[in-house]
Parts: C-alpha cells; structure tokens; sequence
C-alpha cells in the first residue's frame, strides 16, 4: 500500500494516518502453520522537526508450532511500529525507510518491523516441559513412565547402589 505524504513533509506537526491490512507473502516462518487473518496495521506518520516518523502497531493472530513439545498453539503478536522516513540513505542504515517522490511503501515497513520484532522461540506456553527425550511423551500432559537416565560417567558408582 502506498500513503501519499506530500501534505506534511513541508508541514512541521502535520500528520498522515493510515489503517491497512499486510499481506503475509514473505512472512513465512518454520513454526508459523498459518495466520488465522491477515496481519492489522494501523497508526499515522508525522513530521517532526522535519523528521519523517511513523508510529502505530501491527496486530496479528497466528496457528503457530512449540518449539518444545510440538504442539500446536493460538498466538497473537502486537508489533510496536517505530520507523524513520529519510528523502536519501546516505550510510545506508538499515533502520532508515527511504521516500519514494511524496509517499511510502507501508508494504516493507510494517514486514520489516514485523519480522525484526518476531521471536526467536515459539513457545506454547512460558513454562512448557516439551517431550522426553526417550519415549518422545508429552511432558505437559503429566510424567511418563521412563526411568531417568544416569550419566554414564558415573554408571561404576551405580553398580554400588544396586547391591
């Protein structure tokens, strides 16, 4: 989506809001089984001192995979969206968006802010057990029945429990 900025890049405290929804090409990830509905933006840009800014946030609700036991999970992410609109990029700052003639491109703003602002793990839940290593049991779902196993660095010192 394109958002025409020719009306406050002049005008110091001049602002532009926008709502739109991205599209979630590009936005793929190993965990991510699928997006419930496409991600929501919504915020404005404003001129700040002759500072281009854009503020708001991204919602968006997911089906997403643990990464501990597998299972499958509802999440919803809210990005803080925070960008800086420069006329050029002269030290090619990757934290800089660029002005394309009198407008953006919210399209590569709000995926870039998106995906930067994504988690490294996907978890079910903050205390999630995840599976046993042997019998591959949902530790979530309560104990399995697996003897736990001993270091094998110290397997001569279990010989003397069992007598």
């Amino acid at each position: 989506m394109f958002l025409n900025l020719r009306e406050i890049i002049e005008i110091p405290g001049g602002s532009v809001p926008f709502e739109c929804e991205l599209g979630t090409e590009g936005l793929d990830f190993p965990q991510i089984k699928e997006y419930r509905s496409k991600p929501h933006a919504e915020g404005r840009v404003f001129n700040e001192a002759g500072v281009l800014r854009l503020e708001g946030t991204l919602k968006a609700e997911m089906i997403c995979l643990c990464d501990r036991c597998g299972c499958e999970f509802v999440s919803v992410k809210e990005t803080p969206l925070n960008a800086v609109i420069v006329e050029e990029n002269t030290g090619d700052d990757p934290e800089l968006f660029i002005l394309e003639g009198d407008g953006i491109d919210l399209s590569e703003i709000l995926a870039t802010c998106f995906i930067l602002d994504m988690e490294t793990k996907f978890l079910c839940r903050e205390d999630c057990k995840g599976l046993c290593p042997t019998c591959g049991k949902n530790l979530n779902l309560g104990p399995c029945g697996c003897r736990k196993q001993i270091d094998p660095r110290f397997a001569v010192l279990e010989q003397l429990l069992d007598k």
